[in-house]
């Protein structure tokens, strides 16, 4: 195999690790449970926001080839700082912490009996020995761990299909596309594509993957992120069906949290699947899947601010010490206390990255300054409604909220950034014009 093809796979299998943690595993079973009949609707739904939009986050990182600051920049350099700094507090404080809950609840404690703190602890001292051995993450990640976890992934979901039998359940969503769409924000992976986007970046500068011309390393990010792109697809649709296919086989205890039905659920199609040794391949697929998305994350915040801070390599440390010192403390609540304190913070962050990452594939004809403030000021205003609904759902906000297409399903942000979009370019066209 030549060095370019491994460098490919190398690369893909890295990606799609970085971005396969807790949600992208728990999530889809249980979303196609409650899907029923309508689980291939949900399916696209989710499709949109948990592979569309993170891969052409990546295909925006192969083209700026920078940092996330990139990404921002043509709003203010002043919010491009702002929204860095928040996407990786928000990212080593929800989702990495979240990988380690996950872990414990559905891979440790059932073993050992172990204490969330005790988990925690060893966990992330684990993430952090291998953030400050940055240089072998592609490698090792996409060597050894991703391909073991997508053998046992397609065993779990080919097995699963082929014992079931084939019948679903009736769907108790209304609006099964919104649902999905909704419900792929919780995977975080809009957020993980421009935070592990800049990890595989930095990465490729390393000797271990001699990749160095801008086309030749934006050649290898696209290809790579369509690859890791595909297999996320292939592996959703697959536990998302799985988890409709089971629906009529299976039952959860509806008055249980909403993390222990995830976890019961996957459990029970695992052991379905695989019989008893289901439950230790559950085991070991989720505590590798979580880790790596881990170690994804607190190595690109530390890369951040090391850039941020004159290329420090004391400021990595400190950052990584840092980032997993919170996954510690934080991941000691339970998964499903981590998803609702997530649901505000991605439903005013992520329409935002979603745009951003929208804008940075266009043409730079369509992707102006002007264009990208119009957008994100529009994006950020009408993201508001749904922030607040969620927290606090008044009677007067839904008298304002009714004027606008889609607010009930809090996606009210979508038309206006269109609408946004539009008006700009027209008014950028006239401005050359006249110019």
């Amino acid at each position: 195999m030549d060095i370019k093809r491994k460098e490919l796979l190398i690369t893909s299998f890295a990606l799609f690790s970085l971005f396969f943690g807790a949600g992208n595993l728990l999530l889809p079973p249980l979303l196609g449970y409650n899907s029923g009949d309508d689980w291939v609707w949900v399916t696209v739904g989710f499709m949109i926001t948990a592979v569309v939009i993170p891969i052409l986050g990546i295909l925006a990182h192969a083209r700026l080839q920078g940092t996330l600051f990139d990404f921002g920049k043509k709003v203010s350099p002043t919010f491009s700082l702002i929204y860095c700094i928040l996407i990786y507090v928000i990212a080593v404080a929800i989702p990495s912490p979240r990988t380690a809950a996950a872990t414990h609840e559905i891979a440790v404690f059932p073993a050992f009996g172990t204490s969330p703190l005790v988990t925690s602890a060893i966990y992330f001292s684990l993430v952090l020995v291998f953030v400050l051995n940055r240089s072998k993450i592609l490698s090792l990640i996409g060597k050894f761990l991703t391909p073991f976890i997508v053998i046992m992934l397609l065993a779990v979901i080919s097995i699963g299909l082929f014992s079931s039998e084939f019948s679903t359940g009736i769907s108790q969503f209304e609006t099964p596309i919104a649902t999905g769409i909704l419900e792929g924000y919780q995977t975080f992976d809009a957020i993980g594509a421009v935070v592990v986007g800049a990890v595989i970046i930095i990465s490729l500068n390393f000797k271990n993957m001699a990749v160095e011309a801008y086309s030749s390393k934006r050649t290898l990010i696209r290809k790579s992120g369509f690859i890791a792109g595909l297999g996320l697809f292939i592996i959703y649709a697959g536990l998302i069906s799985v988890g409709a296919y089971f629906g009529s086989e299976l039952s959860i205890n509806a008055e249980l949290s909403s993390d222990m039905q995830r976890a019961n659920l996957l459990r029970d199609i695992s052991i379905a699947s695989l019989g008893e040794f289901g439950n230790t391949v559950l085991s070991i697929l989720i505590s590798l899947a979580c880790f790596t998305t881990a170690i994804g994350i607190v190595a690109g915040t530390a890369d951040y601010f090391k850039g941020l801070l004159n290329d420090s390599q004391v400021v990595y440390v400190i950052t990584a010490i840092l980032a997993s010192g919170l996954g510690v403390l934080v991941g000691q609540l339970d998964f499903n206390s981590i998803i609702v304190v997530a649901i505000p913070v991605l439903l005013f962050i992520y329409p935002i990255t979603i745009v951003l990452i929208l804008l940075n594939v266009l043409p730079e004809k369509f992707a102006t300054p002007l264009v990208f403030r119009a957008v994100v000021i529009i994006t950020f205003v009408f993201s508001i409604p749904d922030v607040v609904g969620f927290i606090s759902p008044t009677e007067d906000l839904k008298i304002f909220t009714n004027y606008i297409p889609f607010s009930n399903q809090s996606l009210g942000w979508v038309l206006p950034a269109f609408v946004a979009f539009l008006i700009s370019v027209f008014v950028q066209f006239k401005l050359k014009r006249a110019e």
